[in-house]
């Protein structure tokens, strides 16, 4: 491995602050990233080591077929369902080619407006500083500005708040008389509670102007297998979504874990629930730091603002990495209002979480 560039903890920063993954081989504790701890199970790994050489000397199969192995862990049709090379690949494709104007409450996962060409894109602000979704408002705005497919992360990033399923279904409808595609996504809702009853999941075959957008990556803690689905009973947007998706855009390691993935749902129920329970702890104690709101989450990430006689978010982050070797996000590449007093901190192990409180308090002033 080729040794990073850097000398002291400080250029250490300079340089992690600019890549987008890898973060593995820099030995520290990545609370910025936003992944399921507890899943895969070990034997998902040994599994996947037994097939090793078939796996790197074969093509992997194609579209039709890895959609019915999605839809056979999800209980969907393999039609419904378009499988991407993560999620991000889809975004590239829904932003980047079909959307002729796309529009997106705000703050928000930032892919789907990096993947859209310039003035193909709508931000509409979230409630500040509830950052709540006003369904009615939003549907005005995309219906005023001609928007062809709206987008609503639910749990969303960076805020880690759902929008409530009855107003979704609102949403939906108020979009269908005008043409609009919904998309849904719900790449965090299983760190959610009631997650089977607020998914809109099972709602897709009553609103043909509705899809749904999931990353596994996230959920299943595979963020290097590279695994997302678009799931729809609108078969002239799957199919629209579908060609843009390459003939092989599924390695071999992911698609055996889509084929073990059904022997382990007991596994990932447990993990997740695992993941709540660290989560829910992780709250409560960031609440009773002095001086900082800390908002209620529904994902496996928690938003904060901090103090206004606090350091910034960004003087934040560099000083819990340079002093404590932690990492964390901060708000200030989102559209938002006062983004430099916000951050986004994901929750990890008990241990990690305890750890990292202790170290904010350290270095907030």
């Amino acid at each position: 491995m080729q040794i990073p560039n850097y000398k002291t903890q400080a250029e250490k920063y300079e340089f992690i602050s600019k890549q987008h993954g890898g973060y593995y081989r820099h030995n520290f504790i990545d609370h910025a990233y936003l992944y399921n701890l507890y899943f895969p199970p070990e034997a998902v790994f040994s599994k996947l080591k037994e097939s090793v050489h078939e796996l790197v000397l074969n093509y992997p199969i194609a579209q039709n077929a890895l959609a019915e192995l999605v839809g056979k862990f999800i209980n969907h049709p393999a039609n419904e369902i378009v499988v991407g090379n993560g999620a991000a690949e889809i975004i590239k494709i829904l932003s980047g080619h079909i959307a002729k104007k796309l529009i997106i409450p705000v703050p928000s996962f930032n892919e789907y407006a990096n993947a859209a060409p310039e003035g193909h894109i709508v931000e509409f602000p979230l409630e500040f500083p509830s950052f709540q979704l006003d369904v009615d408002k939003f549907a005005v705005e995309a219906i005023k500005t001609g928007a062809d497919i709206a987008v609503v992360v639910s749990p969303n990033n960076p805020t880690s708040m759902l929008v409530p399923k009855a107003d979704l279904i609102k949403l939906a409808l108020k979009l269908d008389e005008h043409d609009c595609m919904l998309i849904i996504d719900e790449s965090f809702l299983d760190f959610a509670e009631d997650k089977e009853n607020i998914s809109m999941e099972q709602e897709i075959e009553n609103y043909p102007n509705l899809a749904i957008l999931k990353s596994m990556s996230k959920a299943f803690g595979i963020c290097g297998l590279r695994i997302g689905y678009l799931l729809t009973a609108n078969f002239q947007f799957a199919a629209a979504v579908r060609k843009g998706i390459h003939i092989w855009n599924i390695n071999g390691f992911a698609e055996e874990f889509l084929r073990i993935l059904p022997n382990y749902k007991q596994e990932f129920i447990d993990s997740c629930k695992k993941v709540k329970v660290d989560r829910d702890a992780f709250y409560e104690k960031l609440c009773a730091i002095p001086g900082i709101t800390i908002f209620k989450p529904d994902a496996n990430y928690i938003f904060c603002r901090l103090p206004e006689a606090a350091l910034s978010g960004p003087e934040v982050v560099k000083k819990l990495f340079v002093e404590h070797n932690i990492y964390i996000k901060d708000c200030v590449g989102k559209t938002q209002q006062d983004a430099d007093r916000y951050l986004r901190i994901a929750s990890r192990t008990e241990a990690e979480n305890n750890k990292l409180v202790d170290a904010l308090m350290d270095v907030m002033y």
